[in-house]
């Protein structure tokens, strides 16, 4: 993940904070430990996850409390994941997730 369009930059985290490495979309990217797949994905260059089933509109988080299903992803294969509920972990895949037939 790249972080030169990014609006937070995990690149420098605080000497005493333990980091993972989690891969979006083939792209390695470093993270704080503990935070969720959507705080470690909000600075991705273009802002969504999924795109919506109904208009295939781009989706991305809103409540970031697990009620709205606007941030859908597909971790280690596994689809319909909330990132804002799931904590990253080291060696974890995730990819955008897209209603059949959107790109």
């Amino acid at each position: 993940m790249s972080n030169t369009n990014s609006k937070f930059v995990w690149s420098t985290p605080s000497a005493n904070q333990e980091t993972v490495t989690v891969t979006f979309e083939g792209e390695n990217c470093t993270v704080p430990s503990g935070v969720t797949v959507a705080a470690a994905l909000l600075g991705h260059d273009d802002n969504h996850f999924c795109r919506s089933a109904a208009e295939n509109d781009t989706r991305a988080p809103y409540c970031l409390m697990g009620v709205c299903f606007e941030c859908l992803v597909e971790i280690d294969g596994q689809k319909n994941r909330q990132a804002c509920l799931e904590p990253v972990y080291d060696g974890m895949r995730v990819k955008r997730q897209h209603s059949p037939g959107s790109n």
